[in-house]
């Protein structure tokens, strides 16, 4: 038998399975579809940017790992993003941060970043049938150093401020030109390594850097706010800690990032969807898969995503809670770890959407608690897996491992034969 009729048949009666415990296969189907990740650009390059390739990368973050092949240049990571897309079903958008800029060869300070200088970027991802995303560039400059816009030293600080002012103009120019919002995140390195005794004076700078940022209103682009726990070499203390941020995106109105990798092991970020739903208008998640620390391990299907996208489905807010993928591997192929991280998340969303929530509910409501944790753990071994295969059939990308030889093809023809710079 073909493999093609195998999945056909997988799937018919994978849906027949789950219509016994009231689940409409098709219609979580239709909703996977329409379900974009924002995949991170980063990825591609280990987080070097277009400004200065052969520059170190510093404030708060590492990629590690050395595997030949990474992007050297706007071409091949556009390349690149385009062959890991080819593999990941649906369609989905591209995060870029500014230091990704086309700067034609020249240096442009992060000061003087503009719309200009992400036109062909726009241009390209129209042809791609692409939408863009964004992020201010903290890190890796000259005056990165520990702080950045909770800087007592005015000069550094309004330098940064003109920074992000400018980022967030230029995300509205991205929304405009692809008549869809851009998402424009936030995220700052400001900490310390050792103890800190002024960090009420940091924090209040950063509040202050903050509501000038702001101050412009755009009706293109929507600003997300991004807490951490620590950086590399920050340890100690975090400026823009969650409580920090869930209190600022809770007074002013903002868009709160939650990234898997920011929070202390034993922390569930699943939890916290609920809580933010509450008093933020959307949530935006980075997902990656932390290994004792902020390690940005490429995503996998593991509990931790599973019951993240699980709370989004059960708290109904598809329409709430944008999906963006933010880990560095560079200790393996590049595009695999893209397609890798990608089709896990998108397994564990599948899962959600084909859990019999209103059966549970149901239990739940009438306080038959047995019965509800018995369905809970029986709705772990329906046959998911036929649907997801159908799903990849549908999209006429590999179904199953299929992509593996593919990746390793592109490997041999294409990324082996880039000698690095360095």
């Amino acid at each position: 038998m073909m493999k093609e009729e195998l999945i056909r048949k997988a799937y018919d009666i994978a849906v027949e399975r789950y219509a016994a415990v009231g689940v409409d296969v098709n219609k979580a189907m239709d909703a996977l579809q329409k379900i974009a990740l924002s995949l991170h650009c980063w990825q591609a390059d280990d987080v070097a940017g277009f400004e200065n390739p052969d520059g170190q990368l510093t404030g708060g973050i590492q990629a590690t790992g050395n595997y030949p092949g990474k992007a050297r240049n706007i071409d091949e990571l556009r390349q690149d993003v385009c062959k890991a897309a080819s593999y990941i079903p649906g369609t989905h958008r591209l995060n870029l941060h500014a230091s990704y800029g086309d700067f034609g060869g020249k240096y442009v300070d992060r000061d003087e970043v503009e719309p200009k200088h992400f036109e062909s970027w726009m241009q390209w991802a129209k042809e791609q049938g692409m939408k863009l995303d964004f992020n201010s560039t903290s890190f890796s400059h000259p005056k990165s150093g520990n702080l950045s816009l909770a800087n007592p030293d005015e000069g550094i600080r309004s330098f940064w401020v003109e920074h992000t002012k400018r980022c967030r103009a230029i995300a509205e120019e991205m929304g405009k030109y692809q008549g869809d919002p851009c998402i424009m995140n936030l995220w700052v390195h400001d900490g310390s390594k050792d103890q800190t005794v002024n960090r009420l004076k940091y924090r209040a700078l950063l509040k202050q850097s903050l509501d000038e940022i702001f101050a412009t209103d755009y009706s293109h682009m929507k600003d997300c706010i991004e807490s951490k726990v620590f950086g590399i070499g920050l340890e100690s203390y975090t400026v823009g800690s969650n409580d920090f941020y869930i209190g600022y995106g809770v007074s002013r109105n903002k868009i709160v990032t939650l990234d898997t990798g920011h929070f202390h092991p034993t922390e569930s970020v699943a939890d916290k969807i609920s809580s933010l739903l509450l008093y933020i208008p959307e949530i935006m998640l980075h997902v990656s898969r932390p290994v004792r620390w902020d390690s940005d391990h490429v995503t996998t299907m593991n509990d931790d995503t599973l019951e993240l996208a699980k709370e989004i489905v059960r708290c109904d807010a598809l329409d709430r809670v944008h999906i963006g993928l933010d880990y560095f591997d560079a200790s393996i192929n590049r595009i695999g770890a893209y397609v890798v991280g990608s089709r896990a998340t998108q397994k564990c969303m599948l899962q959600a959407l084909l859990e019999p929530i209103a059966q549970l509910r149901q239990y739940e409501a009438n306080e038959q608690l047995f019965e509800r944790l018995a369905l809970l753990e029986e709705a772990k071994s329906l046959p998911w897996n036929a649907v997801w295969d159908m799903f990849c059939l549908k999209n006429n990308v590999p179904v199953g491992e299929d992509f593996i030889a593919e990746i390793e093809k592109y490997e041999a023809e294409v990324t082996s034969k880039r000698v690095s710079y360095n």
